[in-house]
């Protein structure tokens, strides 16, 4: 008989006149009474700072990888920016000859008035494809000597230009944006 008792202190015995319904009703009641606002909560106060530590990991992992991503964004637009300027610049390259060889047409004398007008009609085309482009030819002669944007080849002196100053240009030099496509060719005086 002892070991009936022990059986039956172990489990709580339920009544079998209760139903099913009144057991669920207590049931509900017991949680209400837990969410009441003064119930105690069932963790301790050390307990509950831990969940709150155990997300900041996350949260900081989760910055530094929304940080890392932003960074690789902008990385690869200015890269694709790079890229797309110096193709431009490489294509602009290309047809630097040509525009040497119009411009040299245009510095020597003709008598047919109709091929002169072509061949100026060709190269102002040629200027406005490439100021379309955002190419723009280096100011060069009469201007001060700067070796960013100049490559003088001679050297005469002359005391009727200033120390330093463009007194011919052999080749112009080209400039997309910042960068230098092509260095002008100059005399430098004094």
């Amino acid at each position: 008989m002892s070991k009936k008792k022990e059986k039956t202190a172990a489990a709580p015995e339920v009544p079998e006149t209760e139903s099913p319904e009144i057991l669920e009703e207590q049931d509900r009641t017991d949680e209400v009474q837990a969410d009441a606002p003064g119930a105690e909560p069932e963790t301790a106060p050390e307990e509950a700072g831990a969940p709150a530590q155990e997300l900041t990991v996350p949260k900081e992992q989760f910055l530094r990888l929304a940080a890392e991503y932003d960074n690789y964004r902008k990385r690869t637009a200015k890269e694709k920016e790079g890229l797309w300027t110096s193709a431009k610049a490489d294509t602009v390259q290309a047809f630097l000859p040509v525009y040497d060889n119009l411009e040299r047409a245009l510095k020597q004398d003709t008598a047919d008035a109709a091929f002169k007008k072509g061949v100026e009609m060709t190269m102002d085309q040629l200027k406005e494809i490439f100021a379309k482009l955002g190419v723009s030819e280096i100011p060069a002669l009469g201007q001060t000597f700067d070796p960013n944007l100049h490559n003088a080849v001679m050297h005469i002196e002359d005391e009727s230009l200033g120390e330093n100053t463009i007194a011919q240009v052999f080749r112009s030099g080209f400039t997309l944006g910042d960068k230098v496509i092509r260095f002008a060719m100059v005399q430098v005086a004094n």
